[in-house]
């Protein structure tokens, strides 16, 4: 079960690095906003276990942290 898990993460956070690869046309408020989105998922994901709720839960609160952030 951790194997899953390990692999699950690594496959996260290389999704997460394609994304962000394909952020070139976007503002900076919203590559911070995709970023915390992306960043806030992993978190969710693993604090909980890899529950789907925890996972979408720190993408929505990371999303509007990283917009927070982009404001400045």
């Amino acid at each position: 079960m951790k194997t899953m898990q390990r692999i699950a993460s690594i496959a996260v956070i290389a999704a997460v690095l394609v994304s962000v690869a394909g952020c070139s046309g976007m503002s900076r408020r919203d590559r911070n906003m995709v970023t915390g989105a992306s960043i806030g998922a992993v978190g969710g994901a693993i604090l909980t276990g890899g529950s789907t709720l925890g996972t979408v839960g720190g993408a929505a609160v990371g999303g509007v942290i990283g917009n927070e952030i982009g404001r400045r």
